[in-house]
């Protein structure tokens, strides 16, 4: 932004700074991505960590304009889960190395973080523009990237399924599933196979959020149906990469991969659906309750 920011975001930013630094070695500064500092561990240690990289992300304080008293609290609150939130995914990093496929950083990691950061920067905006100007953008700043040596490690995964020997690289999960005839993003719906995969896979539901509203203002009517048919994309999407995705991954895949990301997209989505109603009525409470879905078989 071009305005320069107030003293105390100034003095705020470089704690946050601080407190973001990232434990990992090998971590990269990319534009006004969080710092990171090596780990201080053993060889051994230092060695997992650079082969899983880390993840970095835009900086959100500095971006945000003057903050009114009356938001402080809350948007210092949402700020700290921010960095809680790239910890946590940090630490999953290091955690899961070597699992799943090319593609298993950035939907099981990368793409939940986002979601996450979606949530947080909105809640941030929502608690400034209640006694001043909202600020626009924020979600810019919600994706997050894949620095140092896991990037690489990602990108010769990558390749090494596009070549000849993709086979060679799969894991047993994925080879099984080849092995039956099910590639991954094929499309193809034909066949008593694919109807087995998709049975197999089972579906997912989630509570119906039309049915717990309260009496919806007219002038919100536009912006919650716009809302709620977003709810139903969500879910449409997630049963879909459901099916397409059997076999993959380990025994938590589902939760971290497709239930987790699309609980963190129902609540932004249902948190909006809150805002919008509450702008000329009553807000309503305890929606967020409804954004948890469930796998059934």
């Amino acid at each position: 932004m071009s305005r320069a920011l107030p003293k105390y975001n100034k003095r705020r930013v470089a704690i946050i700074g601080g407190a973001a630094a990232v434990a990992l070695t090998g971590a990269i500064v990319a534009g006004s991505a969080l710092a990171g500092e090596t780990s201080k561990s053993g060889t051994a240690t230092a060695r997992t960590l650079a082969d899983a990289g880390s993840i970095t992300c835009p900086d959100v304080a500095s971006q945000l304009p003057e903050i009114p008293a009356t938001a402080q609290a809350e948007v210092d609150r949402n700020l700290t889960l921010l960095q809680t939130q790239i910890d946590e995914a940090n630490k999953r990093l290091v955690d899961t190395v070597g699992q799943g496929g090319p593609n298993f950083v950035q939907n099981a990691i990368l793409g939940p973080l986002e979601d996450k950061r979606i949530a947080t920067v909105n809640r941030i905006a929502t608690a400034i523009g209640r006694t001043a100007d909202k600020p626009q953008g924020l979600d810019a700043l919600a994706p997050c990237a894949l620095n140092g040596g896991g990037a690489a490690g990602a990108g010769e995964e990558a390749g090494a399924e596009a070549g000849a020997g993709a086979e060679a690289e799969a894991t047993p999960s994925e080879a099984a599933s080849e092995a039956a005839g099910g590639a991954e993003d094929t499309g193809n719906a034909e066949g008593a196979g694919d109807a087995g995969e998709a049975a197999g896979a089972g579906a997912i539901s989630c509570p119906d959020v039309a049915s717990q509203l309260p009496a919806i203002p007219a002038t919100a009517q536009a912006e919650v149906d716009r809302n709620l048919a977003l709810l139903d994309t969500q879910l449409a999407e997630a049963n879909k990469r459901l099916v397409d995705t059997v076999g993959q991954g380990g025994p938590n895949f589902v939760q971290n991969a497709i239930l987790g990301p699309l609980a963190d997209k129902r609540n932004s989505t249902i948190d909006r659906i809150a805002i919008s109603i509450g702008r000329t009525a009553e807000k309503p409470q305890g929606l967020g309750s409804l954004a948890a879905c469930t796998l059934t078989q």
